[in-house]
């Protein structure tokens, strides 16, 4: 049967008079439903390791706007705590992991083969998406890109400059490099599984991506999505993969035919018009509404919509922001955006 899922036609190639649409972080604090089912819960962590929590709170901004696609709710930093580092969240700072900070510290990081017995809640989660989510809905299953995932590691928090994890990558670049290797490897692994329970797309978030310049980008940042989307595309052939390397600048330019990703997605520092002729000319691109907008709306944020959709609309497209939705964010808002991309 042809596919019906506007999703998954734009991530084959095909150009929509009204693109698909979802937002990064769609379920998050920013709901009311999502304050009180993560309350329930009793803290971040217990909601991502919840399945039937987890799954409610996917499907909570579906219910309210019928976006086109839901992404699982877990946490980019599960794959660290699956490879035995200790991970805990501070309330209103974010997360903190154990660190690495040489060899001694890698050498106690656990096999990739265990990281299941952590993480099959997650998949569990996938598994009840995918039969509760309405038909025309796709599914999207994510991980974190070994580099950014690695900085977290390496400084034990989230770091302005990732200065961390450069030095480490300078000054003990053996030990980095295996890291890198074991978050990669694992990656494939989770996003394999997550394939396997029912995730349609998957999205790898390379949300420091920007930091990484000239070799160290192609390094650190293009060649380990490459190497994830070669493994799973030969175990799942089908499986459309989007990647994100968020604020690479020039660097997203050719980052689809190099990597064998089938979207980019796009952070808002580039400007849709620059994106439309350098990169959505190789394929499917998604993005990239300033998320601020969804706080401050009005008028600027529907004609902002319109001005990316009409410049996107030479090839396909999928709606999107350029960063996650914001706690601060209106949640009348949201509806705003989608009429002026639905009319």
């Amino acid at each position: 049967m042809a596919e019906t899922k506007k999703l998954m036609r734009a991530l084959a190639g095909e150009t929509q008079a009204v693109p698909p649409v979802w937002m990064m972080r769609q379920a998050g604090r920013y709901l009311p439903e999502y304050r009180a089912t993560r309350a329930q819960a009793g803290d971040f962590l217990s909601l991502c390791y919840n399945p039937e929590l987890a799954a409610e709170v996917t499907l909570q901004p579906i219910r309210r706007y019928a976006f086109d696609a839901a992404i699982l709710f877990a946490d980019i930093l599960l794959i660290p705590q699956a490879l035995g580092a200790d991970l805990w969240f501070v309330t209103g700072e974010g997360p903190r992991l154990s660190t690495i900070t040489g060899a001694d510290d890698f050498a106690k990081l656990k096999p990739i083969d265990d990281i299941h017995e952590t993480l099959n809640p997650i998949y569990e989660t996938v598994r009840i998406l995918s039969h509760e989510l309405p038909d025309e809905t796709a599914l999207i299953g994510f991980a974190g890109a070994p580099w950014t995932v690695a900085t977290y590691m390496i400084a034990g928090r989230g770091t302005p400059d990732q200065a961390p994890a450069h030095k480490l990558m300078t000054e003990e670049t053996a030990t980095f490099d295996a890291l890198m290797e074991r978050i990669t490897l694992a990656t494939i692994e989770y996003l394999s599984k997550q394939i396997e329970a029912g995730a349609e797309v998957v999205k790898i978030f390379d949300s420091w991506a920007g930091s990484l310049k000239g070799a160290a980008f192609t390094k650190y940042a293009l060649e380990p999505t490459k190497q994830i989307i070669t493994a799973l595309k030969a175990r799942h052939p089908d499986i459309p993969v989007i990647a994100f390397p968020r604020e690479a600048g020039d660097g997203y330019i050719g980052f689809a035919k190099a990597t064998g990703a089938d979207c980019v997605a796009l952070d808002n520092s580039v400007s849709a018009d620059w994106a439309a002729k350098h990169v959505q000319v190789d394929g499917c691109v998604q993005g990239n509404l300033a998320p601020g907008h969804m706080v401050t709306g009005g008028q600027a944020l529907i004609d902002e919509t319109k001005r990316i959709v009409k410049a996107f609309s030479g090839g396909p497209h999928i709606f999107n922001l350029g960063h996650g939705i914001t706690p601060d964010a209106n949640p009348d808002n949201v509806h705003v955006m989608l009429e002026a991309i639905r009319g």
